[in-house]
């Protein structure tokens, strides 16, 4: 029996703060929710779950970008859908002045009609944007065999969360010099023939921009669908990674919260014993 040195109170005390430390970091995970809260945790758990965060980020940004492409699409289709209307007008017209039975002054002013949409086509064309992007182009000058539709440049969308995932939108001239609309008249019969082909090769061509607006939504739409489905998929992996299992840590909890007061029981009991020496020297 020694009273310099309590080995059994030096002992419980060293396991009463094991236990401490136990709860401490078993609290620590249950009243955040996560098992890792720092490195020291699970380290290589933390550098795969930061990785997965930043995936699952750059997916959540994608799908913002999808979303926000998809609107930019129907803004020019919608848009050439009006410019659709407008040339089927003119076809209209067009058959219209051909008819032997109207003068020179009905056919001005059937063509006064015809100045006045391709106005609008220009307008459209020149003024059609997203966010501040035109999505059409107007030329300076018609080059010799110049077909419509002639493609300007492209949008360039980021559609998923590496730089490779990217996805080209097609910016076309669609003016009324680009149609190859500006020089046709409805002012005679034979002038209003010759227009019919171009009107018809106008309303072609724009059906074919729509139709390459018409391909990138549907590829947005069906690449927005994967990007959730991969999200998902991701973030639920990120979770068992880095989540507390509630359950599994509250039964930690019970257990360590038991040993924790066996310890401050021993403890007191060690430093207790000295004073049995004590006894002794008083007997």
């Amino acid at each position: 029996m020694r009273i310099q040195n309590n080995i059994a109170s030096i002992n419980s005390a060293r396991n009463q703060g094991i236990a401490k430390g136990k709860i401490n970091k078993t609290l620590e995970q249950l009243s955040s929710g996560y098992r890792i809260n720092r490195a020291g945790d699970d380290a290589a758990g933390l550098a795969i779950s930061e990785l997965m965060r930043s995936q699952i980020a750059g997916l959540d940004q994608a799908m913002r970008n999808n979303n926000d492409g998809i609107s930019m699409t129907n803004t020019g289709e919608g848009a050439l859908q009006e410019v659709h209307s407008m040339l089927q007008r003119m076809k209209t017209l067009a058959v219209q002045a051909a008819n032997g039975t109207y003068d020179s002054v009905a056919r001005a002013n059937i063509d006064m009609e015809r100045q006045e949409l391709l106005g609008e086509i220009d307008r459209i064309s020149q003024t059609t944007d997203f966010a501040g992007i035109p999505l059409f182009g107007t030329a300076e000058t018609i080059p010799p065999g110049f077909t419509p539709p002639e493609l300007k440049d492209n949008i360039v969308l980021q559609i998923g969360h590496s730089s490779e995932e990217t996805m080209d939108v097609g910016r076309y001239y669609m003016g009324s010099r680009e149609l190859l609309l500006d020089k046709v008249s409805f002012r005679s019969g034979e002038t209003a023939n010759e227009a019919m082909g171009k009107i018809d090769a106008a309303i072609e061509a724009v059906a074919d921009v729509r139709a390459s607006f018409g391909a990138t939504l549907n590829h947005l739409e069906h690449t927005n669908n994967n990007l959730g489905v991969t999200k998902e998929n991701m973030t639920a992996a990120e979770s068992g990674i880095r989540d507390t299992d509630m359950a599994e840590k509250f039964t930690e909890f019970t257990t360590e919260n038991i040993l924790l007061q066996a310890a401050n029981a021993m403890l007191s009991h060690a430093n207790n014993m000295p004073e049995f020496a004590l006894r002794l020297l008083q007997g």
